[in-house]
């Protein structure tokens, strides 16, 4: 097995790449990080200075690819398999990594916004910072309320790499900023999402960790 993805199973750009894995069962190694251990993050960070997950090792090829999107990429490029993550049709592949990026930019970073401004103490809060994130979340909400209209998944009716980067950012922004009654097409995809093995398979291994989301209420996710 070549394949080792450091990773931790809570954090969600760590999900992305994981469904990627999961989509095509490509075998690997997993390597849960622990930033609060300091042997792991001692490890981790010996392997990719900058620190941040998930990154993945490929010994066979003598690679160390880092960030969510290049790894999906990157297991499209040399390990693909029964679902092609990016489209074979380059209109089609730039779509996808469109959304890809949409998806991360103007939903994923701002629910992350919100989550560790809750993890601060109270005196370095950022209110503001806090309501912009949140309006830019809602915004994304319209916007792929729009898109998802009479859509199977982000790009039709084949599952892509944008889908990989649509669940993690949705399944936490509802949390941290619920869907409500007002984005029936956009609840009913992220419900579609939830019930692909890939996604329900990131969901049960983060489990163990819920109760560290600051926005866990306790209730099974």
């Amino acid at each position: 097995m070549s394949l080792t993805l450091h990773f931790h199973p809570l954090a969600s750009f760590c999900w992305k790449a994981l469904i990627a894995l999961y989509e095509n069962d490509t075998p690997f190694a997993p390597n849960i990080v622990d930033l609060g251990d300091e042997q792991s993050r001692t490890a981790f960070f010996r392997l990719w200075p900058l620190g941040k997950f998930p990154v993945l090792e490929d010994s066979a090829r003598g690679a160390l690819v880092p960030e969510s999107s290049i790894i999906v990429e990157y297991l499209e490029l040399h390990y693909p398999g029964r679902t092609a993550l990016v489209p074979a049709d380059p209109e089609q592949a730039l779509q996808a990594r469109l959304a890809d990026r949409l998806y991360d930019f103007h939903l994923h970073e701002p629910m992350q916004k919100v989550v560790l401004d809750r993890l601060r103490p109270e005196d370095r809060r950022d209110p503001l910072g806090v309501e912009q994130a949140r309006a830019q979340i809602r915004a994304a909400y319209d916007m792929v309320e729009r898109d998802m209209a009479g859509r199977q998944w982000a790009l039709g009716e084949a599952f892509s790499m944008a889908d990989c980067a649509a669940f993690p950012a949705l399944f936490y922004a509802d949390r941290v900023e619920p869907l409500g009654q007002t984005h029936a097409d956009l609840a009913a995809y992220l419900a579609r999402l939830r019930r692909r093995p890939s996604a329900e398979r990131v969901v049960q291994e983060a489990r163990p960790y819920f109760h560290f989301f600051p926005y866990y209420d306790g209730r099974d996710p």
